[in-house]
């Protein structure tokens, strides 16, 4: 019999970050282990399990399962069938030990091949099994696989689990399963919102949960339909204003509610003249609040996701309003401190502050920023003066009680203070976007000393963190190299800065001190590490594995050039041309490798076929252009008039003898080739196409 199958875990509140991967990780257990078992079929277990998640609760429900097993035929496999039987054909002892495990005879057993060797299988025909005999083992060990950081362990007993556990539930239809799991018995008692249900609520049916729990428990039990709820209350709650629009916010808070209700509530004016980011802040990372804002600015009121409807929520307006008080008092001492202190004085401090135990201090850092960022600006006619001052105070934030407090708001409070202390709106900007980007799609930094200090940073980082071994490594990445790395060449790209990559990293690598080894090997390696970075970076942009592969293979080091590198090779490729000389590209790569001898130059007195004559023409004629074109940056131009050689080099290939036997004649073939190889692959090597 088909029915809708529930299974529910009553807990105490589970961590609300990771509520949904919770949720998710467990109905994809269960899934596997119902397939695996035979209770699903491959039809619906290609539908997705319908899950359930509250700050109270993990729960699936699966529609279509069986409560009965089909019957089945197992297999096992026993020995080699040259280790089963000795030289009379008997069973050998490891044989009879196999028959009698599966519970069958020498003339039961069938034959199977696997590799070069044949096995003995034992065929079993097994009847199907009601759910009741696996789904409380099913459960406990999908539970068992979730990814939790750290386990509990409650009462008596040896369970062990992310939060205590207080009930279950397993439901075939209307049937309770009969199980346990971490020592509870399985029922069709479920509880609803700790304050607003009417009271314990049984289940009639499993698929009538999420609407049972609604009506009877108040609890809204699907995470998606909770957060869309949320959505539409803040949205209407928020009137002619704009609630902070913060998705993570908005999933944690969805986390810590079963049944939402939105009030809003405010505070104090004067609070109003501390940084909006710092009040922001504030609200959102302590409180869970939604700030309003109106024309981009921060009011004074904020929008509450409450656990709790009632009819008239003052009481829960003014306790929020004071809680928040002291929270924003802190922030405005804070900030009052700080400004105290010029921000060049702060700078002075950071010589105490340890950046890293291998690489020194933050003070010694700054010092290798602000002779990198000069090198940068020199080369992108910055002003040297403004750039070098945005260094050594880009950092001087760090010390400061604010950032102590809020880590997230380094380099924003840098622009406060430096504004507060004089300094050049330039360099007050430099110290907060040299931060730039923070995360995937974030703003790039505005300005030549932005970018100069920005790129310095991170720079600066990659090569010290790879010269002392500290490279990223599958998921592991706490130094956050991976986002340096794409940062530089967003900013090398995206700006666009007309900068050489392996310049900038050797420029990083010599403002290190000779105990910290940043020669050559580091220096391939951070450079090789930014191209593989460059090749998922273009990748996620939608351009074809083989024009990367084709323009990534000349190892270029204007990264800002590669976009229209990339958009040449992709117009190339659709010439009619492309196939034929990519494919004799490749053969004269192959070629080449091989040789053994190659002329320093071409002397068309050894040429004997019209064919080589006439490809050498015509390469003369074209390559002027062509390398004059490359230089403007042309590349489509460029590969135009490449693709004009092609009847010139299908011709060199069937009408002449590349290897001939004549040492001097081969020579001559060889060196010829190698300057068409040149000439082909100024913007890319084509071969790779």
């Amino acid at each position: 019999m088909r029915d809708t199958l529930l299974v529910e875990l009553l807990t105490e509140e589970l961590p609300p970050k990771s509520l949904v991967r919770l949720a998710a990780e467990f109905s994809n257990q269960m899934r596997h282990s119902l397939l695996e078992a035979g209770f699903l079929s491959p039809e619906a277990a290609g539908r997705d399990p319908i899950f359930f998640a509250t700050p109270r609760r993990l729960a699936v429900r699966f529609d279509d399962v069986l409560d009965t097993q089909p019957d089945r035929v197992i297999e096992r496999k026993g020995p080699a069938v040259a280790a089963g039987v000795d030289t009379a054909g008997r069973p050998t002892r490891a044989l009879e030990g196999f028959m009698r495990s599966a519970g069958v005879t020498f003339g039961a057993l069938g034959r199977i091949r696997d590799g070069k060797a044949e096995y003995f299988v034992a065929r079993i025909e097994k009847r199907g099994e009601r759910i009741d005999a696996y789904l409380g083992a099913m459960v406990e060990a999908a539970l068992k696989k979730l990814p939790v950081a750290k386990l509990m362990r409650w009462g008596a007993g040896e369970a062990q689990f992310v939060r205590p556990v207080h009930g279950l539930v397993m439901m075939h239809g209307p049937r309770v399963v009969p199980g346990a799991v971490f020592g509870h018995a399985s029922g069709n008692l479920t509880r609803g919102h700790r304050f607003m249900s009417t009271g314990d609520i049984v289940l009639p049916h499993a698929k009538d949960y999420a609407i049972v729990l609604a009506a009877q428990g108040k609890v809204i039990a699907s995470f998606d339909e909770r957060r869309a709820r949320i959505r539409a209350l803040l949205d209407a709650a928020a009137g002619e204003a704009e609630w902070l629009q913060d998705e993570a916010l908005l999933d944690e808070v969805t986390a810590l509610v079963e049944w939402p209700a939105v009030y809003e509530a405010g505070f104090d004016e004067a609070f109003l003249a501390v940084p909006q980011e710092c009040l922001i802040l504030t609200m959102k990372a302590n409180q869970k609040y939604f700030p309003l804002m109106k024309a981009g600015r921060l009011t004074n009121r904020f929008l509450v996701v409450s656990n709790m409807e009632v009819a008239d929520p003052v009481n829960i307006v003014a306790g929020n309003a004071r809680v928040v008080r002291p929270r924003l008092a802190d922030a405005r001492f804070f900030f009052e401190i700080d400004k105290k202190t010029p921000l060049a004085e702060h700078a002075r401090r950071l010589a105490g502050v340890v950046y890293h135990n291998r690489l020194g201090s933050q003070g010694s850092r700054v010092e290798r920023l602000a002779r990198l960022a000069a090198v940068i600006g020199r080369r992108v006619g910055a002003d040297l003066a403004r750039i070098e001052r945005a260094a050594r105070l880009a950092k001087a934030d760090l010390v400061t009680g604010m950032v102590g407090e809020f880590p997230e708001l380094q380099g924003i409070m840098g622009r406060y203070y430096a504004l507060a202390g004089g300094e050049p709106d330039p360099v007050a900007d430099a110290i907060e976007q040299h931060y730039r980007p923070r995360f995937a799609g974030d703003r790039l930094p505005e300005g030549n000393i932005a970018c100069a200090v920005a790129l310095a940073d991170k720079l600066d980082a990659l090569i010290g963190m790879f010269a002392i071994g500290e490279v990223p490594t599958g998921e592991r990445d706490p130094f956050g190299l991976r986002r340096a790395a794409l940062g530089v060449l967003r900013i090398l790209i995206e700006t666009p800065l007309p900068l050489d990559l392996g310049e900038l990293v050797a420029a990083a690598a010599s403002g290190y001190p000779a105990a910290i080894d940043t020669g050559d090997a580091v220096r391939v390696r951070v450079f090789d590490f930014m191209l593989e970075r460059l090749r998922h970076l273009l990748r996620e942009a939608g351009h074809a594995s083989e024009v990367i592969e084709a323009v990534l293979a000349l190892r270029p080091g204007r990264v800002d050039l590669v976009p229209a590198r990339l958009a040449a090779v992709t117009a190339f490729r659709a010439a009619p041309e492309a196939d034929a000389l990519a494919a004799a590209n490749k053969r004269i790569v192959n070629i080449l490798k091989k040789a053994d001898a190659v002329a320093a130059g071409i002397d068309v007195a050894l040429f004997q076929e019209a064919a080589e004559r006439r490809l050498f023409r015509e390469m003369n004629e074209i390559s002027p252009l062509v390398r004059s074109l490359v230089a403007a940056e042309d590349y489509a131009g460029a590969l135009k008039h490449l693709a004009g050689l092609r009847a010139a080099v299908d011709a060199f290939f069937d009408d002449v003898l590349v290897m001939a036997e004549e040492p001097l004649t081969r020579a001559n073939r060889l060196a010829m080739l190698r300057e068409l190889a040149g000439l082909m692959g100024q913007i890319a090597d084509i071969s790779r196409l």
